[in-house]
């Protein structure tokens, strides 16, 4: 009888152990979810320093750091325009501490034009995007172009002769390279650079004849530059009211980028909403938009549910304009 009670004390004992244990577990569970971020953030740059991604990053992380209580640690990852980093983040852990820069058109036409980029446009989850930069072709200063239509007219006598500077191929400024040779009859030589900072260098160097640049490199060099068309719908104002579209000049084509933040696949909806609203706000203050709009850039505003239509959308266009240029 003694020994009955004994077993049955301790099998009381291992229940409440269990029980409790179980207990303290599934707290801690919930209380980690709700305490993210608990850890310092990799914000991935896919691009060199200095090009659009890392200055726009770099004037988020402080405001970042401070909505989050976290340190944000901007890491360079170049390469294949984009796809390096892209492809990484997609084997990266889901859980939130590794967040990356997702760039509109490279993430869609990387895996369109590309055998294997190493990812697929749908696996890069959208958390938000923040702005867009026109794309400008721009001569230096000494160049003897003075018009898109000298220029263009030069390179239909001498094909390939003349070389552009871009970032990266498959991106926005190969796909407008593309474009404009589709739609004049000319041929270029293309450049390409492992981003904007490194192609504007070689460009200032006299190392290439042209640029298709992004909208506030042109804004920073525009001393030194002649800007021979902007890929805006209208005339980009305040800027360059003068410098025409190509629409204008007759090349129906427009060309920009767009950026935001992504994250890997199977991302918990709470940790995709956390950084939705950090970025939304960081995005929204003056801080941010004043100093974007003062560099050339113009701020969006887009949260991941909109974000990921946005990316839908734009894939059936450049799905479209891939066919047309019989790259796919």
């Amino acid at each position: 009888m003694k020994a009955k009670k004994i077993l049955t004390l301790i099998l009381a004992l291992m229940l409440v152990t269990i029980f409790g244990a179980t207990s303290i577990f599934a707290g801690g569970t919930k209380e980690s979810a709700e305490k993210y971020p608990a850890k310092s953030i990799t914000y991935i740059i896919p691009f060199n320093p200095g090009g659009q991604s890392d200055i726009t990053a770099q004037y988020q992380k402080d405001d970042l750091e401070k909505v989050l209580g976290v340190n944000i640690v901007i890491k360079y990852m170049p390469g294949a325009g984009g796809a390096v980093a892209w492809s990484n983040l997609v084997k990266a852990k889901p859980d939130g501490y590794t967040i990356c820069g997702n760039n509109i058109p490279h993430i869609i036409v990387q895996p369109l034009a590309r055998k294997n980029a190493g990812y697929k446009t749908d696996q890069l989850v959208p958390v938000y995007m923040f702005e867009t930069t026109p794309i400008g072709l721009a001569v230096l200063k000494s160049s003897p172009f003075k018009t898109l239509d000298d220029f263009l007219a030069y390179a239909k006598k001498h094909p390939e002769e003349i070389t552009i500077g871009g970032s990266g191929t498959y991106t926005g400024h190969h796909l407008a390279l593309l474009q404009l040779q589709k739609l004049t009859g000319t041929k270029f030589t293309y450049i390409p650079s492992t981003g904007a900072a490194p192609s504007v260098a070689n460009f200032l160097g006299g190392h290439t004849q042209a640029l298709f640049a992004n909208s506030n490199d042109l804004v920073q060099h525009k001393d030194k530059i002649r800007i021979l068309a902007m890929g805006t719908e209208k005339r980009f104002k305040p800027y360059f009211p003068d410098v025409p579209t190509f629409k204008e000049l007759g090349i129906n084509m427009t060309a920009g980028i767009d950026r935001g933040v992504c994250v890997p696949p199977e991302t918990p909806d709470n940790v995709i909403k956390t950084l939705e609203d950090a970025f939304d706000k960081v995005c929204n203050g003056d801080t941010f938009v004043n100093k974007m709009t003062e560099l050339g850039f113009l701020v969006r505003h887009l949260k991941s549910k909109e974000f990921k239509k946005y990316i839908e959308q734009k894939t059936e266009e450049y799905t479209q304009i891939l066919k047309d240029l019989g790259v796919i």
